[in-house]
C-alpha cells in the first residue's frame, strides 16, 4: 500500500474523530469553514468549477458565479462533515433535520410492487439523500458506488453508507446485482450525474450536448421499475427537505437507442432545474462536460 494512502486515511479518521466530538451544528459550521478554505487554496479545482459556471450561466455576472463557486465548496464541506458524522446520526435526529414531505408519493410508487430506480446527483447532501432514503424504505436499499482507490479510506466510506443497512456494490459490477435486487423489488441508489464515457448517450445538459450515463434508462426498458428522482435541498437554517419527483417513462419514441436517449434526457433535464433552483448546492467542482458533441 503507497505511504501517501496511509496518511490519508490517518487524516480522514482524525478528522473524523474531531467532528463526532461536535454537535451537529457545530460540526457543520466546520464543513464550512473547510470548504470556505478549500476554495481559496485549491486552485485546480476552483477554475474547474468557474469554467462550468461560465458555460452554464454565460448570463451571470462573473461576482455571482463566483460567489455560487465558493457555496459549492462550502457546500462540500457541509456534506463531508455530516457524512463523517453518520455513526450519531440516529432515528430521531433523523427526523429533526429531514422534513420528508413527499414520503406517502414514494410509499405509493414503491407499492407499484416493480422495486425503485432511485436517482439523486450530486447535490445538497448526496450521502444523507441515499443514508435517509434507505432508512425511510425500511427494506434493501443498493448503492452503486464509485470505488476510491485508497482502500483504507474507502472501506470507511463504505461502512458509514451501509450504517442504517443499505447495501454497496462497485459501479462496474453493478448490473447482475441491479437486476437481482429489482427482481426481488428492492431499491436500486443512483447518481448518474458524473461525466459519462465517450461512448456514453448524449444529452442536452446546461446547453451542452454531454457524455451520460446510460444505465438508468436501461435498467428502467428491461424490468420495467419505475424511476424517482430525489433532491435533499439544504435549507439556510441547515436542515434540509427531502423530495422526490418521478422520471415519466410513458409517450416515448420507438427505437431502443432512441428510447434509452430519451429517458435519459428526461432525468437530467429535472437535475438541472433543480441545480438552476439552488446552483451553490451542485458540485461544480467535477469535470462533468468532459465529452461533449459540438
Amino acid at each position: 500500500m503507497p505511504f501517501h494512502h496511509r496518511v490519508e486515511y490517518f487524516f480522514f479518521k482524525l478528522l473524523q474523530s474531531v467532528v463526532l466530538m461536535l454537535p451537529l451544528k457545530s460540526a457543520q459550521l466546520l464543513g464550512a469553514f473547510l470548504g470556505t478554505i478549500a476554495y481559496h487554496i485549491i486552485g485546480g479545482r476552483r477554475r474547474v468549477a468557474l469554467e462550468n459556471l461560465q458555460h452554464a450561466f454565460p448570463e451571470k455576472p462573473e461576482t455571482e458565479r463566483r460567489a455560487i463557486a465558493k457555496g459549492a465548496f462550502k457546500n462540500y464541506g457541509i456534506t463531508f462533515a455530516e457524512f463523517l458524522r453518520f455513526p450519531k446520526f440516529h432515528p430521531e435526529e433523523i427526523q429533526r433535520l429531514i422534513r420528508f414531505p413527499d414520503k406517502q408519493f414514494l410509499m405509493d410508487v414503491r407499492a407499484r410492487g416493480k422495486g425503485l430506480l432511485m436517482l439523486t446527483g450530486h447535490f445538497g447532501n448526496w450521502e444523507l439523500t441515499a443514508f435517509t432514503t434507505g432508512w425511510l424504505l425500511q427494506g434493501e436499499f443498493l448503492i452503486i458506488v464509485q470505488t476510491q482507490s485508497n482502500r483504507l479510506v474507502n472501506k470507511v466510506i463504505d461502512d458509514l453508507r451501509c450504517l442504517l443497512g443499505n447495501k454497496t456494490v462497485p459501479m462496474g459490477k453493478a448490473a447482475r446485482e441491479v437486476l437481482r435486487a429489482l427482481e426481488q423489488k428492492s431499491a436500486i441508489g443512483i447518481a448518474p450525474d458524473q461525466s459519462g464515457a465517450m461512448e456514453s448517450v448524449y444529452v442536452d445538459f446546461f446547453g451542452r450536448n454531454t457524455a451520460t450515463h446510460e444505465g438508468t434508462a436501461v435498467f428502467a426498458m428491461k424490468t420495467g421499475a419505475p424511476i424517482v428522482f430525489m433532491f435533499c435541498t439544504r435549507q439556510p437554517d441547515f436542515t434540509y427537505t427531502m423530495t422526490y419527483e418521478e422520471v415519466s417513462t410513458e409517450n416515448l419514441p420507438e427505437g431502443r437507442e432512441a428510447r434509452i436517449k430519451e429517458i435519459t434526457q428526461r432525468h437530467t433535464a429535472l437535475l438541472e432545474q433543480h441545480i438552476r433552483k439552488y446552483p451553490d448546492q451542485w458540485l461544480w467542482m467535477h469535470r462533468r462536460w468532459k465529452h461533449v458533441e459540438l
